[in-house]
């Protein structure tokens, strides 16, 4: 899989948020993501989120890294929002994006694979582990937008 490169403004994303790690989310009994979207789309979160700006898409944000894909990370379930106090800040900059459709979780899951394994495979492409996201425009398509250091 070929990412595209976009360069991005910064923009605002408001929602339910959950911290988490890589390892945690590999066990059933302690993985928080599935257990945040079902509450996000449960309890309509989408719908109830003031301040929203006229962008459709759901987007699954991480942030906050601690060290790397290693360490905990939030992860936030949300809309796009012109702004708020419980909102998270996507950092601008350069971004990867990896695109994918299918049945989830399996597709995002098979997308996620992928990006691990196309940084494995380059590792003179540097991720910047401040915010990446997932942007779903649709229930069955998504891109993934991984921030990276460009020299």
């Amino acid at each position: 899989m070929q990412p595209q490169h976009q360069r991005l403004e910064p923009f605002q994303v408001a929602g339910l948020t959950a911290r988490t790690t890589n390892r945690d989310e590999s066990d059933p009994e302690a993985a928080r993501i599935g257990t945040l979207w079902d509450r996000f789309f449960g309890e309509r979160v989408y719908e109830k989120t003031p301040h929203r700006v006229n962008d459709m898409r759901l987007f699954g944000v991480y942030s906050s890294y601690e060290t790397d894909a290693e360490g905990a990370f939030d992860v936030t379930t949300g809309v796009a929002v012109a702004d708020g106090p419980t909102s998270v800040r996507i950092e601008g900059g350069d971004y990867l994006v990896f695109h994918g459709q299918g049945e989830m979780p399996q597709m995002v899951l098979a997308v996620w694979q992928s990006i691990w394994h196309y940084f494995e495979s380059h590792p003179q492409i540097r991720r910047r582990y401040r915010t990446d996201f997932e942007a779903y425009s649709g229930p069955e398509q998504v891109a993934i937008h991984i921030g990276v250091l460009l020299d």
